[in-house]
């Protein structure tokens, strides 16, 4: 998990939004989407609202709040989430990324597909042979 979503209070714009979503520090995972929340907008922040989607934030204009924009159908995963059930989470929304969220409603961090991947995968698959052959293929 990651500490360190894209956070935005509902009175952000989607220019905002766009703006942070641009950073080029940022995973494709952290950059799909951002969680709308009450002040303090740092982890862990006021109560989580919810989420609002990359492709969501390009289909309003740029003065739009976020906050009208606030995806709250999908809920929050809690810190002691087992693994099997964030893959479920991933895979049942098809989502890349999903907010975490203690139990007064504040958000702690995000749990990426990235996150996932290296609980899944053995210690050592970046000098297995599949990673070296993509390498001589360019991948």
């Amino acid at each position: 998990m990651t500490t360190e979503p894209i956070v935005l209070r509902p009175d952000a714009t989607v220019a905002d939004a766009l703006a942070r979503v641009r950073q080029q520090d940022l995973s494709p995972a952290l950059a799909a989407q951002v969680y709308v929340c009450r002040p303090p907008d740092e982890t862990p922040t006021g109560k989580y609202l919810g989420t609002v989607h990359f492709q969501r934030l390009l289909r309003d204009p740029p003065f739009t709040l976020v906050g009208s924009l606030v995806d709250s159908d999908l809920p929050p995963l809690g810190p002691d989430t087992p693994l099997p059930a964030v893959t479920s989470y991933l895979a049942a929304y098809n989502m890349v990324a999903a907010p975490v969220v203690d139990e007064s409603g504040s958000l702690l961090g995000a749990v990426t597909v990235d996150d996932v991947l290296d609980h899944l995968l053995p210690d050592d698959w970046r000098e297995t042979e599949f990673h070296e052959e993509g390498a001589r293929h360019g991948r």
